[in-house]
């Protein structure tokens, strides 16, 4: 029998000028929506990371090339008060959700994941989020090395390119993830508990 493991859905990025750059998927954001709803059902911490910056963007290096280019062309629509960096309303925190503020890539720079998730005793992370090739990947790939379980949710995830998207879930995530559906891990969570 396995030692019991505490996980945590993280929702990566699903801010309005995210999901707008995708053109609005709504089939995503309903996948979104229930993979929220089931784990606030099954009691799974739910927390949210947007990425967002100051006025002035004084967390941006000019070495970045990323997020200088960011700095340059975005005005304030990437600030912290943007409309633009909100969480989408699909997928929007209820009070007591952890809202983890990023400046960075992954969710672990520049944030305080790291604490919150030691905090509830998390030691499984299950992704998602926008874009597959930006903040999951470099998330995972960081998690990894900090010894976090993970899984991510290859329909709850969504990349700009589709074929990038594909080669990520199918042959670079399972290299250190189960990755599977919205739905396998929904209906995994209504038998686990």
């Amino acid at each position: 029998m396995g030692t019991a493991v505490s996980s945590a859905l993280l929702v990566m990025d699903v801010q309005q000028g995210t999901v707008e750059r995708l053109g609005g998927d709504t089939a995503l954001l309903d996948r979104l929506a229930r993979a929220v709803a089931a784990a606030r059902a099954a009691k799974v911490p739910v927390i949210h990371v947007r990425v967002a910056f100051r006025p002035g963007f004084p967390e941006v290096s000019r070495n970045n090339r990323t997020f200088s280019l960011l700095a340059e062309t975005a005005g304030d629509g990437f600030g912290e008060d943007s409309p633009r960096t909100r969480i989408h309303p699909a997928v929007a925190p209820l009070p007591g959700e952890p809202v983890v503020l990023k400046k960075r890539i992954s969710a672990f720079v520049g944030s305080d994941l790291e604490v919150v998730l030691r905090s509830l005793g998390v030691s499984r992370l299950v992704l998602t989020g926008i874009a597959t090739s930006g903040v999951v990947l470099s998330t995972l790939r960081e998690a990894a090395d900090r010894d976090f379980q993970l899984t991510v949710l290859a329909d709850g995830c969504a990349d700009g390119d589709a074929e990038v998207h594909r080669v990520l879930t199918e042959k670079v995530f399972p290299r250190q993830a189960d990755v599977i559906s919205v739905a396998q891990w929904t209906d995994g969570l209504r038998t686990d508990h």
